[in-house]
């Protein structure tokens, strides 16, 4: 037993780890420090856009800059067709993209057998949601807005032809979001509905969506607000930059809010960046509250297990 003490002792140099101790506590800090600066930094580059954002844009808020149309005067310009054009698309947007990214979420997770063509889609799903918006805008150019060729599938630049392309930008991470979710599900609360009696279309319905909600719909807002406050798909599908009436339907032409700012921000004349910055202003709001509301819901359709 002593002998087992002293080839302890002769293994571990007290010195030598006090040492290296003090060494690491010191880069820890400064790693800290380092990490902390990085995100002051960032927090006052976004501080600064957002006050020089506020002081341009905040005089154009009035009540007539969301009753006007676009206009070529800066104090007439506003954003009734923008905002509605927006509104328009968020609502043809939501049931494309949740009803064919849950389903695809739910067909991977709990119908798909687990081979290699299936590894394969879900590797490519992924990869999919890395993949620059622009792209996206180009694949919806060529399918959506000329039909591939075919005159009679072409949507033109309407409001389905850009939910489409949207819904095409969303798509990955709505289905990895919806993916983990279900996943997230308890194997045992499924053998449950199983044992009372329910099959599997039952058990999914009843039982493993009403626990996955939270996560689907948190990844489904989140991904929504992106499409929302995407410009480059909707320059490359034609969207015009100002438009002086409202749609009607899915198939009629729109403006929406990325465009009515890019189309403000190119402008020369000094008065309409602060018409941009007014345009920035409302769809910040916008987004901020889908992020709110995403919260919400989780918050308060969360279920544990």
């Amino acid at each position: 037993m002593e002998q087992v003490n002293n080839n302890s002792k002769s293994l571990v140099n007290q010195n030598t780890v006090e040492k290296k101790l003090s060494s690491r506590l010191t880069k820890n800090k400064i790693n800290k420090w380092a990490f902390f600066g990085c995100t002051m930094i960032g927090l006052l580059v976004l501080a600064v856009l957002l006050i020089d954002t506020l002081i341009k844009g905040a005089g154009h808020l009035t009540p007539s800059f969301f009753t006007n149309f676009s206009s070529s005067t800066p104090s007439m310009a506003g954003v009734k067709g923008a905002l509605i054009g927006t509104i328009w698309l968020m609502i043809t947007i939501i049931p494309i993209s949740i009803i064919l990214g849950v389903g695809t979420a739910i067909y991977l997770e709990e119908y798909a057998k687990d081979n290699a063509f299936t590894n394969f889609i879900k590797v490519c799903i992924a990869n999919l949601a890395g993949v620059p918006s622009v792209v996206f805008g180009l694949l919806g150019l060529t399918i959506f807005v000329r039909g591939m060729g075919v005159e009679a599938l072409a949507l033109s630049n309407s409001v389905l032809a850009a939910a489409l392309t949207m819904s095409l930008l969303i798509l990955p991470v709505i289905i990895v979001a919806s993916q983990e979710a279900i996943r997230s599900v308890p194997n045992s609360v499924r053998e449950a509905s199983y044992g009372l009696g329910g099959n599997k279309w039952q058990t999914i319905r009843r039982v493993v969506l009403p626990a996955a909600i939270p996560g689907i719909l948190t990844g489904f807002i989140l991904a929504l607000s992106r499409a929302l406050g995407e410009t480059a798909p909707l320059i490359l599908i034609g969207i015009p930059t100002v438009l002086l009436n409202l749609p009607s339907s899915v198939f009629d032409q729109f403006q929406a809010l990325p465009m009515a700012i890019y189309n403000w921000a190119k402008l020369p004349q000094d008065e309409f960046q602060n018409v941009a910055s007014a345009g920035i202003i409302v769809l910040l709001i916008i987004l901020l509250l889908m992020n709110a509301i995403a919260i919400f819901l989780r918050n308060k359709y969360s279920k544990k297990y």
